[in-house]
């Protein structure tokens, strides 16, 4: 199985940009899909972005169509976050996540067998 680990989380002060990364260990991200969920507390866990294992698809929640975007380095082995605009709705606990056959779903978390350990994103002024 393939190790995922979450960095680059931190506090921010809304309208501001932060990116996070997803560096894999084990296996290459070439053979998965990835996607980045989060959750808020008291919330339920919330896909966010993701990217396909094969045709360059990818895709956005509506909730942060516009702002964030994800994007692959495979030399790096890493699946990074760009979030722009943030805003305090968007304060969680930002996870990404990888398995190698998505079928039913991109946003639901029960499609993925790998998980990182999550970084936390608050958004404050």
């Amino acid at each position: 199985q393939v190790q995922l680990v979450e960095s680059g989380g931190g506090l921010v002060q809304p309208g501001v940009s932060l990116s996070l990364a997803c560096a894999a260990s084990g296996h290459t991200l070439d053979y998965y899909a990835v996607g980045w969920f989060r959750q808020a507390p008291g919330k339920e866990r919330e896909g966010v972005a993701y990217s396909s294992r094969t045709d360059g698809t990818r895709h956005v929640a509506d909730s942060v169509k516009g702002r964030f975007t994800i994007s692959r380095d495979n030399a790096q082995n890493t699946v990074y976050l760009q979030m722009n605009n943030l805003k305090t709705e968007d304060t969680a606990i930002y996870y990404c996540a990888a398995d190698g056959s998505i079928i039913f779903g991109w946003e639901d978390p029960d499609e993925y067998d790998n998980w990182g350990q999550g970084t936390q994103v608050t958004v404050s002024s």
